[in-house]
């Protein structure tokens, strides 16, 4: 029986090399009697299509962190030159440059620097396929861009839109942006990140379709939403492009069996905190692959899986934030806590989006620099 098992799945479409190679090792070393026999026959690549685990979706801290980052030592030590990083990169066989915007003291990236990259199969799939340089968004330190243009660190990160830390931006062997993570997400979902930039996928269709494709989990099991007091009942007439709306709008897309949706509803949107602030504006609840209709807050008469599928969604939940006149204003679309939640809400109700365009922008102007996170 092993034996077959092991044949079929051999068969199967592969993934990243190596992929959980060490999350295996742990599972045989742990394994006894029939279940270590059909472990040894489970490819790394079956285990990487297999529906993520609960353990991806963990709740944890997001408040500032009491020690500084540092980059991991297998970060180039750049003079922060995009263009000859990136021929750099090229020369030495790999596929491209990853940019890692990030903060000192933040969770998320702690997460992403110790969490993602401290799986071996992550580490080595992402060194062998990319060079990787740090920039620091509160840093001082000069940057050029690809255009020549020469910025410093703190600067260079507005000009880039960069929202959330940490924020990856992927650049292709011919400087092109193949794939912009912005925030930080699971070990599963980044696993395919990363395949799809470096098998070249992203030059004949998007993440989100690729993931549909590639049998990575996107669409889980029917099951039914969490549901909010605070949010609108269907019709979903979500228009303001003729008439304003009295507060800001956001819209939640979401899928029944979804533990990060879970994760959301179970933990920050528990607190009182979170709900006195989402009190403060409309709010409604979308299901990403459902035909529900929908009028946009630009005025398009379409169905929520269509909308979705123009946004490019390819995480849940998302939360897409949009001023009175129906113009987004920012969207959380990756692992979301208590305090960046937070912080977000009180970034919209004050209107400071109209004086900062990112919102990192003005958490600068929010407390000392040495605590900035999330």
């Amino acid at each position: 029986m092993a034996r077959i098992i092991k044949t079929t799945l051999q068969k199967l479409p592969r993934m990243t090399a190596a992929a959980l190679t060490s999350d295996l090792r742990q599972l045989q070393r742990r394994a006894r009697g029939p279940l270590l026999v059909l472990l040894l026959g489970l490819s790394p690549a079956a285990l990487a299509h297999a529906e993520p685990s609960t353990d991806e979706f963990e709740s944890f801290d997001d408040r500032a962190l009491d020690e500084p980052l540092d980059y991991p030592d297998w970060f180039k030590l750049s003079f922060l030159d995009i263009s000859d990083d990136l021929q750099q990169a090229v020369a030495n066989g790999k596929q491209g440059l990853m940019v890692y915007f990030g903060q000192k003291y933040c969770a998320y990236c702690k997460k992403l620097l110790e969490g993602n990259f401290g799986k071996l199969d992550i580490l080595a799939y992402t060194q062998r396929h990319f060079d990787a340089v740090g920039i620091d968004i509160h840093g001082q330190r000069e940057v050029t861009d690809l255009n020549g243009r020469e910025w410093f660190e703190h600067s260079y990160s507005v000009d880039q839109g960069v929202n959330f830390t940490p924020t990856l931006i992927f650049y292709d062997r011919e400087q092109r942006e193949a794939l912009r993570l912005s925030g930080y997400y699971p070990p599963y979902k980044f696993r395919a990140a990363l395949e799809y930039v470096a098998d070249g996928h992203y030059r004949g269709e998007d993440f989100r379709s690729y993931l549909a494709r590639a049998d990575v989990p996107l669409i889980f099991e029917a099951g039914e939403m969490s549901q909010e007091d605070f949010f609108l009942p269907p019709p979903h007439a979500l228009d303001r492009s003729h008439w304003p709306g009295q507060r800001p709008l956001v819209v939640f897309f979401e899928q029944g069996d979804c533990h990060a949706c879970d994760v959301l509803h179970t933990g920050p949107l528990r607190q009182d905190d979170i709900r006195v602030r989402f009190a403060q504006m409309d709010a409604a609840q979308l299901g990403v692959w459902d035909d529900t209709p929908v009028v946009t807050p630009s005025g398009q008469r379409t169905t929520a899986r269509r909308w979705a599928d123009q946004l490019g969604l390819f995480y849940t939940p998302t939360l897409l934030f949009f001023d009175e006149q129906g113009e987004e204003i920012l969207r959380l679309d990756s692992v979301v806590q208590f305090y960046r939640l937070r912080n977000v809400l009180d970034y919209v109700l004050s209107g400071a989006y109209l004086e900062y365009p990112t919102f990192q922008q003005w958490r600068n102007t929010q407390q000392p620099r040495v605590l900035m996170a999330p």
